[in-house]
Parts: structure tokens; sequence; C-alpha cells
């Protein structure tokens, strides 16, 4: 089963995380759900990671959150991200999760405020889980 990535879909920074992902996962390996759709909240309460305010990664059955999802995410990326991602898994969690927090605590003002938002076109749109999907 492919590794799913599970976003905050009320977040501009998470749906342009998606879009950046997407852009650089050249095999198509991921597929992507929004926390608040029925499919991720019901990935979430299996996961037992509900009311969680972080990114979460599903692969092979396990459940990663906060920087080692990001690391985890980043290794199946197209080169220099996977090496980078490598290279961050050395930096213990406590500051890599330190930093993940800080960022996560700014996601809002990080992105500039858009009017709608851009509807993927239909390859990536594919990679999105739904409820019919179930």
């Amino acid at each position: 089963m492919s590794p799913i990535i599970l976003f905050d879909g009320d977040c501009l920074f998470c749906h342009d995380s998606v879009w950046w992902i997407a852009a650089r996962d050249r095999k198509a390996v991921f597929r992507f759900a929004a926390q608040q759709s029925t499919v991720g909240r019901a990935l979430l309460e299996k996961g037992n990671v509900l009311g969680r305010d972080t990114v979460v990664l599903i692969e092979d059955g396990c459940y990663y959150i906060k920087s080692d999802a990001v690391l985890r995410i980043g290794r199946h990326l197209a080169w220099p991200w996977n090496g980078l991602a490598a290279a961050g898994l050395l930096v213990p969690r406590l500051l890599r999760d330190f930093v993940y927090d800080q960022i996560a605590a700014r996601r809002h003002r990080l992105i500039r405020k858009q009017d709608r938002c851009q509807l993927p076109p239909p390859e990536l749109r594919a990679r999105f889980l739904d409820e019919s999907l179930q």
C-alpha cells in the first residue's frame, strides 16, 4: 500500500506543502488526505492520533508525526531532498521536533492569504483519498 500523508485541510501552508511534495515525488508514491475528511478522520482514529496538530505519515502500517513524518517523506523525494532527509535523521528528535513545532506554530503566517484554493490537476487529484475510496 502507498504511504499516506494526512495534512491539515484548513491550512494554506499545508496545501502548499502537499503541492511541493507532489512535484518532487517523481514516482508518485504518496497518497494524500485532509485530516478533516471522513477518510482522514478515520485513519487518525485508527492510529490513535486524533487531536494532534501535526502532519501524519502512514507507512507500512506505522504512524509517524512531526519531524519523523517530514524526514520519512523526504526520503522518498528526488535528490537533494532525500539526502537532506537522511542527514536530518542524525539530528536528535528533541531538537528536530522543537524546530517543527516552531514552524507549525507560525504556519498560518508563512503563506500569504489567497482568495480561493487552487484545484490540483487531474493527475494529482487522483492521488487524493476521498470517501469513495474507503
